[in-house]
């Protein structure tokens, strides 16, 4: 009776019942392995995160670790700057504290100085006297005439017509010394080599030729209308000649002190004599 009953019961149990338990099963089976391949692929993508995390965590900390080693290195560099900053301060007040010392010690010098000279001339006003002056006034008369002397130290030559004459002057400086001392009447010249005379004083005059490495010179005067030719003379030598009415008086000289090429320089002297005279005033120095 009870296999019976037993056997009833199995067979009255539907059979859908029995696919559908089977079919939760299959499903639960399958949830379950998508459910570990999902949490398969959570656990990668966390590592990966993690590990994305790491290096970009390292690299911070590279990079603070080189940021705090320039940090170190300005703050070491702006203490070496803010000391020596400090030092030139420093040295800038002692300097300025030395410049004023040193002018005020200047000035304190130049006050006594100044005291020292006030002090002097008045014992020098005190003490001079007459005789003083006199005796100074006779030493610079006495310097004054050893200059004029040194600066007057002129020669005499015979001229190339056998008369002594003045005075020769051997430059323009010369020269000016002899109208200071006014024996003659002086016309300095510049002649350049040419054909037409040229007026000097109260002649004229025409330069033929030179010859530069032996100083020679020749050259044509005209005077009264006559043409005296004076050739291959030396320069510093006296060239001499007369005209009318002063055959009495001492000759007129020409004296050349630079020959050059094609140019000669120098000058001509007159005696003071009345024609002298009026020429020279007549007529002005070249």
């Amino acid at each position: 009776m009870s296999e019976f009953q037993e056997t009833r019961t199995e067979s009255a149990t539907p059979r859908w019942v029995g696919l559908a338990i089977g079919a939760l099963g299959l499903v639960s089976v399958v949830g379950l392995g998508i459910g570990w391949s999902a949490l398969s692929k959570t656990g990668s993508i966390e590592q990966a995160t993690q590990a994305s995390l790491k290096q970009q965590n390292d690299a911070l900390n590279t990079r603070l670790a080189k940021s705090d080693e320039q940090n170190q290195q300005l703050q070491s560099d702006l203490k070496v700057v803010t000391d020596k900053l400090n030092v030139t301060q420093e040295d800038l007040v002692k300097a300025r504290k030395q410049s004023s010392a040193a002018v005020a010690s200047y000035g304190k010098k130049i006050s006594g100085i100044e005291s020292n000279v006030s002090a002097v001339n008045t014992q020098l006003a005190t003490k001079a006297n007459t005789e003083d002056v006199n005796k100074l006034n006779g030493d610079v008369t006495g310097v004054k005439n050893d200059l004029d002397q040194t600066k007057a130290k002129l020669e005499r030559a015979t001229g190339d017509m056998g008369v002594m004459s003045g005075l020769i002057a051997r430059n323009h400086d010369d020269v000016e010394e002899l109208k200071r001392r006014g024996d003659r009447n002086y016309y300095e010249f510049t002649l350049q080599k040419s054909k037409t005379p040229e007026k000097v004083g109260p002649v004229s005059m025409a330069l033929n030729k030179t010859d530069q490495k032996k100083s020679k010179y020749t050259v044509t005067v005209l005077a009264d209308d006559k043409s005296i030719e004076k050739r291959d003379k030396t320069s510093g030598e006296p060239v001499q000649f007369y005209v009318k009415g002063s055959s009495h008086q001492a000759p007129y000289e020409i004296v050349v002190f630079d020959v050059t090429k094609n140019q000669i320089t120098g000058y001509l002297s007159t005696p003071k004599t009345a024609g002298g005279t009026a020429a020279a005033s007549n007529t002005p120095a070249q």
